[in-house]
This record gives structure tokens, C-alpha cells and sequence, in this order.
């Protein structure tokens, strides 16, 4: 049977919970909310924790909380999903994007410092791929030039820099549950904020927005559902693998049509202006207690397919610098011919992802804004994908290497 790119993480009582909510009436509003809040602050042991519709608009809550001055200046890393660079544009900041390193897709600190200039108020140090940034000089930097630090955490729950959790380090920081996250609550996002003024500000913008509309929290889950029936290895093999397959072929990319269009979003769209609904919180409370294993699970693959990829001298392993843990959201390996490899691991019943997120200095979206070159971000798009998530088997990742070792050329 062929092997998805995608293992999504559930609870085994989702599907349960969700049918429980929706006969008691508990699907919009109830206590969930307030008790999951209070759990993720005792997971993470510092800051205020406010539920939001989207990750990226606990985002852009934090950037109004924030109240920085007109004409503020933003750094942002130029390998990052484009929605965080557009929010902190509607939210009224001029982006300013910084390189990474690519050997951890992470801010490059010195870049960082390039970047800096005397409007620079606020950076976001993306924890790309589940790998924390070096974020020691980073804070030492925004220290000195008293700019805000707004870590994004949305690849990266549970995972680690010199022991203390990601989210913690600096001034606030962001947090996905969208169904494919290392927390999946089928949707939502999280805001982790240090200081109390800006959290109270923060929830006092999420508790003036409307709540979301049933069929709108209906939809997520149908949603939800066709995404763990259709990544089964059964109903995978059998549906959407022989599109890949047959793309593969023929030089097409179906990923095109799997992720959100590129765009401006100011207006915001409707359903980023609402509220998370209590039924994902009770979700979420019932996935938390699972997280380490299902990291723990992930990172054993991680480090199976380490070894067995090893001995390939044109071959790259994620780099996991001293005193950082991996959460592997995403397991990226460089090859010397990134697309012919994706092809042959496709035709051998692998499904493998290239790009997963964006290099933003090279969207027409940002063209009007001011670009130094970014070499690390663009080479960093030439990696692959490789399969590890926590519901393969061991058999399966080591099919997965063997898989990849005889497609690299």
C-alpha cells in the first residue's frame, strides 16, 4: 500500500466528544475554552493563554496589543508561511524580511542584525519545521534595541530550546491547531502572552468578536474527518494516490489545488473575525495529555531514518544543533535533484512533499516591499519531505528510507 505524505493526530474519543457537544447544545459556547486555556499554561509554565479562531490571528491580536507606532518596521523571516508577513501588513507594520540559515531553515541571527534599523519595533522568529530558532542572540538583540519578540510556534509544540518549551522565550507567541498540527483541534490557534497588560488588551480584542455559526464548526469537522479517511493507507492507495502517481509522469503538481491562495487579506476574511468554539477546546484538552507521545513517537522515526540515510554522501539530515529538540512537524532532507527524487518516490508507492511553506521574497504578493538578497531561503526550497509522523509503523518508515535511498541520484 502506498504511504501519505500525512498522519493526522486525533484523539480517540474526537469523534465522540464532537457527537456529545452537538446533542448537549455545547458545540459554540461553554467551559472548555476557559479550562484548556488554563491547561496549556500549566503545560507551558509561563504567559497567558488566549484561544483564537486561527494561529495566524493570534498572531495579528498580539501585533494590535501590542500598539506599536506608525510607520513600526517588522522582521520577518523570508522562509515563512506568506499568511504571517501579509497579517503584520494589514495589522499596519512595514515587513522588513530577514534571511535564514539553511542548514535549519531558522532566522539567521546575523541577518537579523542586518535588518534592524531604528523603526524596528517587533521580529518573529519562526520555529520552522518544529526546530526551535538560536534564539539566545536573537533575544540578546531584541533586547538591545528594545524590539518585541513574537515567537511563531505554530510548527513547533513541543519542542525545546536549552530545556525551556518553545513559546516561552520571548514576548508573546503564536500557536496552530489546524488539523494537520502537532495539536490538532480540527482548527484554531493559541496566543501565549508574558505581559499581563498585553494579554488583557489581547483578550479583550478576542472577547468583543462573534461567535462562530454552527454549520461554519460543522463543516471544520466534516472536513477533518475526509482528511484522516482519505490519508488511511487503504483509502489512500486507492484514491488519491494514483493522482500523484499518474502526475508524476506527466510533470504535474496537484499541490497547487491543497493549499490556500496567496492573496491580500485585507478585509479580513469572515471567519478569521470570530471566536474558538468550545467543542475544539474540548477536543484540543482531550489531545494535550497525548503530545509527548506522539512527539516522542515522531522523533524515534526521525532518528530510524537519520541512520538510514546516513551513508548517502549528496544527501542532507535535518540539522539539530546542541541544546535544541526537533519536534519533526516536518522531516527536511536536501537531494541533488529535489523533483526527480519526489517523482521516483512517488512511482515506488511514497508519497513526498516538496515545499511546504513559501519563500516570501519571491511573491508578487510583497514586491512593493524593500528586499535584500535571501540565498539561504532560496536555496532552502530544494529540500524534500520525508514521511516520520507518529502513526507509521516501524516498518513502514523504514520502507519510507529504503524508499528514498534508491530514488536519490
Amino acid at each position: 500500500m502506498a504511504i501519505s505524505r500525512y498522519g493526522i493526530r486525533v484523539p480517540p474519543r474526537a469523534d465522540e466528544i464532537f457527537e456529545e457537544y452537538q446533542k448537549s447544545g455545547r458545540l459554540v459556547q461553554g467551559p472548555d475554552i476557559d479550562t484548556f486555556e488554563r491547561a496549556f499554561e500549566k503545560r507551558l509554565g509561563a504567559g497567558v493563554a488566549i484561544a483564537t479562531s486561527y494561529g495566524r490571528m493570534a498572531f495579528f491580536h498580539i501585533l494590535k496589543a501590542l500598539d506599536l507606532p506608525p510607520g513600526s518596521e517588522i522582521v520577518v523571516p523570508a522562509l515563512t508561511f506568506w499568511v504571517i508577513p501579509e497579517l503584520a501588513r494589514v495589522a499596519g507594520l512595514r515587513l522588513v524580511f530577514a534571511d535564514v540559515d539553511p542548514d535549519t531553515f531558522t532566522l539567521d541571527p546575523a541577518a537579523f542584525e542586518r535588518a534592524i534599523t531604528s523603526k524596528t519595533r517587533a521580529v518573529v522568529p519562526t520555529h520552522l519545521y518544529g526546530l526551535p530558532c538560536d534564539m539566545d542572540p536573537i533575544l540578546a538583540l531584541a533586547r538591545r534595541h528594545g524590539i518585541a519578540v513574537i515567537e511563531d510556534c505554530a510548527h513547533a509544540l513541543g519542542a525545546a530550546y536549552r530545556g525551556h518549551p518553545v513559546g516561552t522565550l520571548g514576548d508573546a507567541a503564536l500557536f496552530s491547531f489546524q488539523t494537520l498540527k502537532p495539536l490538532n483541534a480540527f482548527g484554531g490557534g493559541l496566543a501565549l502572552v508574558r505581559d499581563g497588560s498585553v494579554a488583557r488588551r489581547v483578550r479583550s480584542a478576542v472577547d468583543a468578536l462573534p461567535w462562530p455559526d454552527q454549520t461554519r464548526i460543522l463543516n471544520r469537522f466534516k472536513v477533518g474527518r475526509a482528511m484522516r479517511f482519505f490519508t488511511k493507507p487503504l483509502v489512500f492507495t486507492l484514491t488519491g494516490f494514483p493522482i500523484l502517481w499518474v502526475c508524476s509522469w506527466f510533470d504535474w503538481s496537484p499541490d497547487v489545488y491543497l493549499w490556500e491562495k496567496i492573496r491580500s487579506l485585507d478585509p479580513l476574511p469572515d471567519s478569521y473575525t470570530e471566536r474558538f468554539p468550545n467543542v475544539q477546546a474540548a477536543i484540543a484538552l482531550a489531545a494535550l495529555p497525548m503530545l509527548d507521545e506522539w512527539t516522542e513517537r515522531t522523533r524515534a522515526h526521525a532518528r530510524r531514518m537519520d541512520a538510514a540515510l546516513a551513508g548517502l554522501p549528496t544527501v542532507q539530515t535535518p540539522v539539530v544543533p546542541e541544546g535544541r529538540t526537533h519536534a519533526y512537524y516536518q522531516y527536511c532532507v536536501y537531494v541533488p535533484h529535489r523533483d526527480p527524487t519526489v517523482c521516483r518516490c512517488i512511482r515506488h508507492g511514497v508519497d513526498i512533499e516538496s515545499l511546504h511553506v513559501d519563500v516570501c521574497t519571491e511573491l508578487p504578493l510583497f514586491a512593493d516591499c524593500e528586499m535584500s538578497p535571501t540565498p539561504g531561503a532560496s536555496r532552502s526550497a530544494g529540500v524534500i519531505q520525508i514521511p516520520v509522523y507518529a502513526s507509521l509503523t516501524d516498518a513502514q518508515v523504514q520502507r519510507v528510507a529504503d524508499t528514498v535511498r534508491r530514488s536519490v541520484h
